[in-house]
């Protein structure tokens, strides 16, 4: 589109914003939380339009504008209205649960390549054990021993183990999702591999008869590990697409853009990881009953289906407040 056709399909939310800030300056400390929120919506979507302008109408009079009026929105919101607090009560609450929702078919596709994986190790393994040293590192492969599986709990160092367990997690789900600029290949691999070696392992421990041990001492912190794990494979997945297909825009301005939101994903897994990385190291090695850690799994499940449910509920609250906020003067 052309400079005229851009100003013509956004200026309401450029005028909506300047009213925004207008407002803003004048309520001061009587600024509610709905309108904080709804003003933070509308400074991101103006924020793209710059980026946008920048791209493709560098030296043009709509590129000025929109940089003051970002400027303008910014230093009203970071500096004058909210708080940190705000800041990450919007982003857990509103933010991050917009941007699942606007790529779920990116996480259930992670999450189907990743079973994938895991169903194919679990078969081949189940078929013949030695196929066990070909799918996972040999130092992993070597370590395996159903009979030890809860053994010597006591002399584990549940805190160190928690630490390590979610910086390896992490940089798993870094690599997932930073994969994307591979234009997704490396993402899949990393979701495939994976899963591969959960169901080698899964194939090992039912050729012994303790598959219902196997898997108590995996879900109580896999469930939580793997839903974050999902969502960076799914916004590395995502970024790859739109490097691949960047529709009408540029595959440099798609990977900006596509960038951020990957960043801003992968920082919401951050609680999910911590949680997991807890749970890992102080539950699952611990001597709890085989059925209280399989309750922990069950509790982790239905606290993320409970988290999903009530923001989308309050996103979508928000966004009928904003398509129906009446400005005051």
């Amino acid at each position: 589109m052309n400079s005229k056709q851009f100003v013509k399909q956004h200026r309401e939310d450029w005028k909506q914003l300047e009213q925004y800030i207008s407002i803003l300056h004048k309520r001061r400390r009587k600024v509610r939380g709905n309108d904080i929120d709804a003003f933070h919506h509308l400074y991101q979507k103006v924020a793209q339009h710059l980026s946008y302008s920048q791209t493709f109408f560098p030296k043009e009079d709509v590129t000025a504008y929109l940089n003051g009026l970002v400027s303008k929105a910014h230093n009203l919101l970071y500096k004058d209205q909210m708080s940190s607090f705000q800041q990450i009560r919007y982003f857990f609450s509103t933010k991050f649960i917009g941007l699942l929702l606007e790529q779920w078919k990116f996480i259930i596709f992670a999450m189907i390549l990743f079973t994938i994986g895991g169903i194919a190790s679990f078969i081949s393994v189940a078929n013949d054990p030695l196929h066990l040293y070909s799918i996972v590192p040999d130092e992993m492969a070597y370590g395996v021993d159903p009979e030890q599986l809860g053994v010597g709990h006591d002399a584990i160092d549940s805190s160190l183990m928690s630490a390590e367990i979610m910086t390896n997690n992490i940089q798993v789900a870094m690599l997932a999702f930073a994969s994307g600029i591979t234009f997704g290949i490396l993402t899949i691999y990393v979701l495939v591999y994976n899963g591969m070696l959960i169901g080698a392992l899964a194939a090992v421990f039912w050729h012994s008869g303790m598959s219902y041990e196997f898997w108590a001492y995996i879900v109580p912190h896999g469930m939580v590990e793997l839903a974050a794990i999902f969502i960076a494979g799914g916004a590395g997945l995502l970024m790859g697409y739109k490097l691949f297909v960047p529709g009408s825009y540029t595959r440099g301005y798609q990977l900006k853009q596509q960038a951020i939101r990957s960043v801003q994903l992968f920082l919401g897994t951050v609680p999910l990881f911590i949680i997991a990385g807890v749970i890992e190291g102080f539950i699952t090695p611990s001597s709890l009953s085989l059925e209280v850690k399989y309750l922990v799994a069950c509790i982790t499940v239905i606290g993320l289906v409970v988290y999903i449910i009530c923001g989308k509920l309050l996103l979508e609250r928000r966004r009928l407040q904003d398509s129906t906020l009446e400005i005051e003067g």
